[in-house]
């Protein structure tokens, strides 16, 4: 979508006899990328429903969605749904190759800094995060993240707040028990543990999350308590990724900005930082053994 404005509510019938509202659909687009693929994307689905010989009210029609919608989507100005993808290729008998789509076209829904920093997590083989504001993002529960881009001054409009949060779970794939890589290292201050961001109950789930990670084995989560006198990391949160290549990434981010770090000047600085601020913390099974305590507290 490169209009400006809300698009019109486009309502079809499902076919089990109810409206489906599409309202929400923005694409969202918000750089070249995306673009392309979801170009490519409404050009095969285009396609496809042309050698049906179907016309757009028609395909709309034997899948569930009104023609305005459909025509919505071939021009580019909604993002198709997974289960849109999915009828359009029962309907056109794609045998799975619209259908197939989905990953691309979700993966065009997220921010483009979203995108950019899950494939750096993808070819991470060590991935070390500090934070003392909030949670580390992969370790959120979709609640506290909510809460979190929720709270935003100015406030998201609710089809932003959405993909946002679905952008931050997605992110979330990547810590996998049954790969046991990358190597994921997080040392959270006390303060983000004692912050109650949502109340009381998002909190108390919130903390279950952070045990559940912290027992993965290819996971090290520690506590930095507030009763320490040194703090390395009281500048701010950051992360380091050691990528496959032998490089290391450093992450930062402040309101309005985030950095990015690969110059092997800086990235050592990071690298040693963390370093002390793990040292500094609680090993990995008593930092566990203070979140159990927080949790029957909370």
């Amino acid at each position: 979508m490169t209009g400006r404005g809300r698009p019109e509510l486009v309502r079809g019938r499902a076919r089990d006899g109810r409206a489906a509202s599409m309202s929400g659909w923005e694409a969202g687009l918000d750089d070249e990328e995306a673009g392309a693929v979801m170009r490519a994307v409404t050009r095969q689905l285009k396609l496809w429903r042309e050698a049906a010989g179907l016309t757009q009210a028609e395909f709309g029609a034997a899948i569930g969605y009104g023609e305005e919608l459909v025509s919505s989507v071939e021009r580019g100005r909604r993002i198709p749904r997974p289960e849109y993808l999915d009828a359009a290729d029962e309907v056109l008998g794609a045998g799975g190759k619209i259908a197939a789509m989905k990953g691309d076209v979700a993966e065009a829904r997220y921010p483009k800094k979203v995108r950019d920093v899950k494939r750096l997590e993808a070819e991470a083989v060590e991935l070390c995060s500090y934070n003392n504001s909030v949670i580390d993002g992969l370790l959120q529960t979709e609640e506290y993240t909510r809460t979190i881009f929720g709270g935003r001054r100015p406030p998201f409009a609710s089809e932003e707040l959405e993909r946002q949060v679905a952008a931050r779970m997605a992110r979330q794939e990547i810590i996998d028990a049954a790969t046991a890589r990358p190597v994921f290292s997080f040392v959270q201050c006390e303060a983000t543990l004692r912050r109650l961001i949502g109340g009381k109950m998002v909190m108390r789930a919130q903390l279950e999350r952070l045990l559940e990670a912290g027992r993965l084995p290819n996971v090290d989560l520690q506590v930095l308590p507030l009763s320490r006198e040194e703090n390395s990391g009281i500048d701010g949160s950051f992360r380091l990724l050691k990528l496959k290549d032998g490089m290391t990434v450093g992450l930062s981010e402040a309101p309005l900005m985030s950095r990015v770090f690969t110059s092997p000047k800086e990235t050592t600085v990071l690298d040693m930082r963390y370093g002390i601020i793990r040292a500094q913390a609680l090993p990995p099974r008593e930092s566990l053994a203070f979140i159990e305590k927080l949790l029957g507290e909370t």
